[in-house]
């Protein structure tokens, strides 16, 4: 029998060790990601809403940074989303679990969802919680829940598409979406709308973020929707949810109010963030972009504050990292996770997320990190959206790895023709 290697052997081998090559060199060569870094000596206090580690649908938690460091974190219990320090040091989040017995019109065990109370002092204890049971854990989540001054909670009720106001533990008021938006025959049933954010704004007025329909709502009790961030645009198609143009909002996250006629946005699906302010005809338009931060960038960046000393602070989910920059888009501060965490959503403390803060539009700046790839980058983050990968793997790692594949593919070919 012949030793020597056959070509379709060769080609098996070459791509193979084309693979090991490339994994090991990446993994080599890639920097070190800082646990966090500062670029000064003023405190940061940061408060996190983890909504998993690994997966989107387990290993949840809220977590408290001092700098880098982090001070304390709840047990993994189910996943949070929006998490906002109370008054009384405790905190407030949406989140989702399984397992439970009172299961309403649902087999048990089944997932419920809403918000929790949690009281760190002295170990983070969850104190009071107010959910409803889901029909299942995808799509079903209350993502967002904020305090009222009446002592009341408004929530954003992403599985039957509505914001409700709770008190005591009971609804005392509820905005149904199906006013403005054809609904399903049971929005329980699909991805509708994908409500995912609710912030009080003024007296009885809420900022609505609905995802699917790429637009912001401004909702007054009373009244209904009194304006309509990213309008209906001609292109729009019912079928897919499309409402809004996807070039100004596309599947957005966590809209901070700057004033009247300004907000914040983390546009997530476009990978930026922007601020968009409303023009003389009632349209809203981008005037400041940011695509990314020293030198990454973004990847499905799911919340940005405009913090009182006029800085950015921003989740970006896919990255595993907050990073905090100034109006040029230069890092001030950044803390990095393992890369298998998916951050939701974080509140500089003590100020969390005010409502009215600096803007950038008169600056008109648009800032970039890195540049975009035709098919390699869209390839890469839609395979990060299904797969935790490691932090180093970037267009060239993708394209070797198709390349080791298309050897080992073509060696298997050759091997069986032969």
């Amino acid at each position: 029998m012949s030793s020597r290697l056959g070509t379709g052997d060769a080609l098996v081998v070459l791509g193979c060790l084309c693979f090991l090559t490339t994994a090991v060199a990446g993994a080599a060569l890639s920097p070190t990601a800082p646990a966090g870094a500062t670029a000064s000596d003023e405190a940061r206090t940061t408060l996190v809403g983890v909504q998993g580690v690994g997966s989107y649908h387990d290993g949840g938690s809220v977590r408290l940074l001092d700098g880098g460091e982090e001070q304390w974190r709840t047990s993994t219990d189910g996943v949070y989303f929006d998490v906002t320090r109370l008054d009384n040091g405790s905190v407030l989040a949406g989140f989702m679990a399984d397992g439970y017995q009172n299961c309403g019109p649902y087999s048990s065990p089944c997932f419920r969802t809403g918000f929790r109370i949690i009281d760190p002092d002295p170990s983070p204890e969850v104190t009071y919680e107010w959910s409803f049971p889901v029909r299942n854990r995808v799509a079903s989540e209350v993502h967002d829940v904020e305090p009222l001054p009446d002592g009341g909670f408004v929530v954003a009720d992403m599985e039957h598409e509505r914001i409700v106001v709770v008190e005591d533990g009971e609804v005392t008021w509820q905005w149904n979406a199906s006013t403005r938006y054809d609904p399903p025959a049971d929005p329980t049933t699909t991805d509708w709308l994908h409500i995912n954010d609710v912030d009080r704004i003024g007296d009885g007025r809420f900022l609505v973020s609905v995802r699917n329909a790429n637009q912001l709502l401004v909702l007054q009790r009373g009244e209904g929707v009194v304006e309509v961030i990213n309008a209906d645009h001609d292109d729009a198609s019912d079928d897919d949810g499309l409402v809004g143009d996807p070039n100004v909002l596309y599947h957005q996250h966590n809209p901070q109010w700057l004033g009247d006629g300004a907000v914040l946005v983390a546009d997530s699906e476009n990978h930026r963030v922007v601020e968009l302010h409303r023009t003389d005809d009632g349209s809203w338009e981008p005037v400041w972009v940011l695509r990314g931060a020293a030198g990454q960038r973004f990847d499905w960046p799911r919340d940005a504050d405009r913090l009182p000393n006029g800085n950015t602070l921003i989740t970006d989910t896919r990255n595993a990292r907050l990073v905090e920059i100034n109006a040029s888009g230069t890092v001030v501060w950044e803390h990095q996770f393992d890369y298998r965490t998916l951050p939701y959503e974080a509140d500089r403390l003590p100020t969390g997320e005010p409502v009215g803060a600096p803007t950038y539009g008169d600056a008109g700046t648009m800032t970039a990190a890195g540049s975009q790839i035709p098919v390699l980058t869209p390839l890469l983050r839609l395979l990060s959206a299904a797969v935790r990968l490691p932090l180093w793997v970037g267009e060239i790692h993708l394209f070797l790895t198709l390349v080791s594949i298309a050897f080992v593919g073509s060696g298997l070919v050759v091997r069986w023709r032969e």
